[in-house]
């Protein structure tokens, strides 16, 4: 255990010390701290390939509502319309639910697929972070997730900045939390999480993220402690990955990635900041626009694969009389993400993808609310040089199931691998016992966003 000790403070109510300090064998992930994951990371045989390709994967947790954002039906029964309005689009042709009118303006920049199906009843975000639901094999069905395969595949764009980093909050039930687990790539590759439990990333025991923001005081910890030890001669003896493990911590762009308060004022308000706590105090995802910032901010900064959960979506009841708060802050999100990208120049390297694990019942409920429908569901994607402007797919008259040109989930991690620069028809990673394994069972992108 590697200890790094600053200057005594005063002590909190319990007695308990002050203490600025960090503690490398703490950054542990599964039980293994970080010198650990580094030396099992770097032993991982890895492309050589490093151009920078993104990802920012946003899960809808709970199943969003497809015939109430996407896909509404004015000519269908009241029971089966629902209470809201389509707009017109800057895209001729292509209506979306009044309560998206920020999407609706930018529609020429955004993607919309109808006619997503291949998912059971599940509530979790397994499918929607790996493309393979829970099954036989556990979570994933034992597959690692696309932020694990990239890390894998790709590696780190620099050894300061993880490959993939996981903002998704911490929910009651646990399947909603998960960020992207590596499944048989194991602990090397999984997620980098900021309030990560049992890896206290950049909590780092008593040392919160605020006062990881104050670079002064930190590197001044670090820089004494190094001098301390340059001095006792001891450096030499600090293990090679636990040097990598200081890299990491005292690294500008890492921390300063996750630091909101570098943004102007104005920025942060476009995004809409938002709050970590669960939306509308259910077990979900919350209403944090500040992620969608922090996912940009962290994809320039070198990460290739940025997860996160918004909103509750699972609206069994009362679902007219939620949905448009939590529509506009959704529309509000990730409008602002998608143009920082095209703003920034980063449209065509980083791809988005927004969904859900299902979509909702056509028939509303007795409770104004609709309830699980694994038949089908709808997406949005933008950026990564893929075609927009455009809607894919169809449902039938009542939005039951898929009519014209279905597609799989599994199709659009072939596409979202595609713009990755990873060929998934010749593409393998092994399992614990060496054995290859493809990274999808369907290996075709969708040639629309090509």
């Amino acid at each position: 255990m590697l200890t790094i000790q600053g200057h005594a403070r005063a002590s909190f109510c319990d007695q308990h010390s002050r203490r600025h300090f960090l503690q490398i064998g703490a950054l542990g992930l599964g039980g293994l701290a970080l010198p650990q994951i580094l030396r099992a990371e770097a032993t991982a045989p890895r492309a050589t390939a490093r151009s920078h390709k993104a990802v920012i994967m946003i899960y809808l947790s709970g199943g969003p509502s497809h015939q109430d954002m996407y896909d509404l039906k004015m000519q269908a029964p009241v029971e089966i319309r629902g209470e809201f309005k389509p707009i017109p689009t800057n895209v001729p042709g292509i209506q979306i639910c009044e309560h998206l009118p920020r999407l609706a303006k930018r529609m020429d920049r955004f993607a919309i697929i109808r006619s997503l199906h291949g998912c059971p009843d599940q509530h979790a975000s397994d499918l929607c972070m790996s493309g393979y639901p829970m099954g036989p094999g556990g979570r994933q069905s034992g597959r690692p997730s696309l932020g694990a395969v990239v890390s894998r595949l790709q590696g780190p764009v620099e050894k300061t900045v993880p490959p993939f980093v996981g903002l998704t909050i911490k929910t009651k039930h646990t399947p909603y939390s998960n960020p992207g687990l590596p499944g048989f790539l194991g602990t090397a590759h999984a997620p980098f999480q900021p309030d990560g439990e049992g890896m206290e990333n950049m909590r780092l025991k008593n040392v919160t993220l605020d006062q990881l923001r104050d670079r002064t005081a930190l590197l001044r910890s670090f820089d004494r402690f190094r001098r301390d030890l340059d001095v006792e001669g001891r450096m030499e003896a600090v293990d090679t990955y636990t040097k990598k493990a200081l890299e990491v911590l005292t690294s500008s762009k890492l921390v300063e990635a996750l630091d909101l308060t570098r943004e102007p004022d104005k920025v942060r308000d476009r995004y809409g900041r938002g709050s970590p706590d669960p939306a509308f105090g259910e077990d979900a995802g919350p209403h944090w626009q500040d992620q969608f910032l922090m996912a940009r901010r962290l994809v320039e900064a070198g990460v290739r694969c940025v997860t996160l959960s918004f909103g509750s979506w699972d609206r069994h009841h009362s679902n007219f009389a939620r949905l448009p708060s939590q529509l506009a802050k959704f529309d509000q999100g990730i409008t602002a993400l998608v143009e920082d990208l095209h703003a920034r120049g980063l449209d065509q390297d980083v791809s988005v993808i927004a969904w859900g694990e299902f979509g909702r019942t056509p028939r509303i409920n007795k409770d104004a609310g609709r309830d699980h429908w694994p038949q089908v569901s709808c997406a949005l994607l933008a950026g990564g040089g893929m075609r927009m402007g455009q809607v894919i797919g169809s449902t039938n008259r009542l939005g039951e199931v898929p009519q014209d040109r279905p597609v799989h989930y599994q199709d659009v991690f072939a596409t979202l691998y595609h713009q990755l620069g990873i060929d998934v028809k010749t593409a393998t990673i092994p399992d614990h016992t060496g054995r290859p394994h493809y990274l999808l069972d369907r290996l075709d992108p969708i040639r629309e966003l090509l």
